[in-house]
C-alpha cells in the first residue's frame, strides 16, 4: 500500500474518530515488579514525572500508519510498539498492571503523559481533536485515582491559536497539571515567533512544559543511521531535544517569558555537561557577530533558572551527584520513563541515593509537587 505523509495527513481526521481500539493490559510479570526485593526502603515519597500512556485513537491512528511506505522514524518506531504487545498493553493501560507495578515497586504517584510523538503527526484539525480527546480521558483517570496520578496535557502545535485554547482548557476546567509536548512539529521548533500564543497560554496558567523528546526529523535522522542505529534513546532523542532546549535560550524566549518553566528529561538532555563550553562558546561567537547575540544573560543562567530535569532513564548516581552539584536540588525531580524503563530500578535508585535528606524531599517529589501544582498528601 503507497501512502506519504501529504496523503495520509489528507485523511487522518477521520482516522481519529475512528472506534476505539480494544485493548487489554498485559499479565506478564514486571521486570521491575519481579525485582521489587531489591528496592532500597520507602525512605522517601516517589513522584514519578515521565510515565506514558496511549489512548485508543492514538493507537488505532498508528495501525492506519504502520502499512504505509511512510518511513518517518516515529512511524517505524510506532511499527515497533505494534508488535510488542507487552509494552503497548502497559501503554493502554492506566488502573490495572500500572498501579500494581507502582504499589510493588513503591511509587506512590505517576505523572501522566500522552507518548511520543503525541498528536504531532496529524493534521492540525486531527491533532487538536485527539489532543482534546486524550487530556479528557486523563482528567477522568486523574480524578479517579488522585492520589496516585496527575496528568500533563497534549495540545496541537499545529495550530498554536487552537493550542493556548486547548492549554486554557486543560489546565483551567480539565485541572490538569502541566503540559507536555514531543519537541519538533514538522521539523518546526517552538523558538519561531508563530509559536508564541503557546507559551502565553502557559504562562498565564503557570504552566510547565515537558518537552518529550522524539526522533529527528527525516532528513536529520539519516545521519543517525548505520550499522548500529543511533536514533532513538541510544542518541538521537537527546540530541534533537538538547538542540530544541538551546534554540529556545538562545532566541531570547526566556527574557520574553521570564516566568516560563521548562522541563527536561533524561538528566538534561545533556545540557548540564555542557554548561562551561556553552556560555564560553557563545561568547566568542557572539563577539565575532555581536548581531547574533540575542540574549541578555549567560546561556548556563536560563539553564538554571527556567528548566528543571528530570532522572527518567538514567539510574546513576555520579550523573545525579553532578547535575545535583551543578544545578541545585531545586531543578532536580524523579522520574522513571514507564513503562519504557524498569520500574524497580529506578525506585531502588532514587530511594539509594546518597545525597542529603532534605535535598532528596525536594528531588523525589517537593519540586514535582511544586512545579505540577499537585496537593501533598496530609500529614499523618
Amino acid at each position: 500500500m503507497k501512502m506519504d505523509r501529504r496523503h495520509f495527513l489528507s485523511g487522518s481526521s477521520v482516522l481519529v474518530s475512528a472506534g476505539a481500539l480494544g485493548a487489554t493490559a498485559g499479565t506478564l510479570a514486571d521486570l521491575a515488579g519481579a525485582r521489587a526485593a531489591e528496592i532500597a526502603p520507602h525512605k522517601y515519597r516517589l513522584v514519578a514525572t515521565e510515565e506514558a500512556f496511549a489512548t485508543p485513537d492514538q493507537v488505532q491512528t498508528f495501525r492506519h500508519m504502520a502499512p504505509t511506505e511512510w518511513n518517518d522514524p516515529d512511524v517505524v518506531m510506532w511499527r515497533g510498539f505494534l508488535s510488542n504487545k507487552p509494552l503497548l498493553d502497559r501503554l493502554l493501560d492506566l488502573e490495572h498492571e500500572r498501579l500494581s507495578i507502582m504499589d510493588q515497586t513503591g511509587v506512590d504517584m505517576h505523572v501522566l503523559s500522552l507518548t511520543a510523538p503525541g498528536v504531532q503527526m496529524l493534521d492540525a484539525d486531527a491533532g487538536t481533536a485527539m489532543a482534546a480527546s486524550a487530556n479528557d480521558m486523563l482528567a477522568e483517570v486523574v480524578k479517579r485515582h488522585p492520589a496516585r496520578f496527575a496528568g500533563l496535557a497534549s495540545f496541537a502545535p499545529q495550530d498554536p491559536n487552537r493550542a493556548a485554547k486547548e492549554i486554557e482548557r486543560a489546565m483551567g476546567k480539565l485541572k490538569l497539571n502541566g503540559l507536555i509536548v514531543n519537541s519538533h512539529t514538522n521539523g518546526e521548533y517552538l523558538d519561531d515567533p508563530k509559536f508564541y500564543p503557546i507559551f502565553e497560554a502557559a504562562v498565564s496558567q503557570n504552566a510547565a512544559i515537558y518537552i518529550h523528546p522524539r526522533n529527528l526529523p527525516q532528513h536529520a535522522d539519516d545521519i543517525l543511521q548505520g550499522a548500529l542505529n543511533l536514533d532513538g534513546a541510544i542518541w538521537g532523542f537527546q540530541v534533537e531535544t538538547g538542540v530544541h532546549a538551546m534554540r529556545l535560550i538562545v532566541s531570547g524566549v526566556f527574557d520574553r517569558y521570564p516566568s516560563l518553566k521548562i522541563v527536561l528529561g533524561h538528566m538534561g538532555e545533556a545540557l548540564p555537561y555542557w554548561l562551561y563550553r556553552i556560555d564560553y562558546m557563545y561568547n566568542v561567537y557572539t563577539s565575532r557577530r555581536p548581531e547574533l547575540r540575542k540574549i541578555k544573560g549567560k546561556p548556563s543562567e536560563y539553564v538554571k533558572s527556567n528548566f528543571l530535569i528530570t532522572t527518567s532513564g538514567v539510574n546513576f548516581h555520579p550523573t545525579l551527584k553532578y547535575c545535583h552539584e551543578v544545578l541545585g536540588a531545586d531543578n532536580i525531580m524523579f522520574a522513571i520513563d514507564y513503562p519504557y524503563q524498569e520500574s524497580a530500578e529506578a525506585a531502588h535508585f532514587m530511594q539509594s541515593a546518597p545525597l542529603p535528606p532534605e535535598d532528596m524531599e525536594k528531588m523525589t517529589h517537593g519540586n514535582a509537587e511544586r512545579i505540577f501544582h499537585i496537593t501533598p498528601p496530609a500529614a499523618s
